[in-house]
């Protein structure tokens, strides 16, 4: 009789725009993430340090971080699907089209706008989980968490605040 494997899930977290502010409810949003993905405009090492208490962080440049302290972007794979994060304003006025031409992967995390979305073009996924530092632009913080399973990923944006 063959056994069947549980499906394979990967979760990660996404966050972008702290500038210098994690908020604890980011604690909670991301318990059981097995790495946490900054898009940018981190705003000191102390932030990635307590990010680090939940998992592993890949953390890229934002306009606001200091020239060369992180990496422009990042690429990786999860569950099969390919990931790119860089913080977006590379490209301009942000669009995800514009983000989805130019870079060639499955999920395309970009921040900047400091406002959440969520846009599928074909079968891929451009998303900004928003700003999760201090309030700007009316708008709620927020972080998102990508979940991949049998190779399909899906994002759930999260209210911290």
């Amino acid at each position: 009789m063959p056994t069947s494997s549980a499906p394979t899930q990967h979760v990660l977290g996404l966050i972008s725009d702290t500038h210098g502010l994690l908020r604890p409810e980011v604690h909670e949003a991301f318990r059981g993430v097995e790495v946490i993905l900054h898009a940018g405009d981190v705003g000191g090492e102390n932030i990635l340090a307590e990010l680090r208490l939940i998992a592993p962080v890949r953390a890229v440049a934002g306009n606001t971080d200091p020239p060369g302290e992180y990496d422009e972007s990042v690429d990786l794979a999860a569950g099969g699907i390919r990931i790119h994060v860089s913080h977006g304003h590379e490209v301009g006025a942000i669009t995800p089209e514009k983000l989805a031409a130019r870079y060639d992967a499955d999920v395309i995390v970009y921040g900047h706008t400091h406002r959440r979305q969520v846009t599928k073009i074909g079968n891929r996924l451009v998303v900004n989980p928003g700003a999760a530092g201090q309030r700007r632009f009316n708008l709620k913080p927020s972080v998102a968490r990508l979940t991949i399973s049998e190779g399909k990923p899906e994002v759930e944006i999260i209210d911290i605040d």
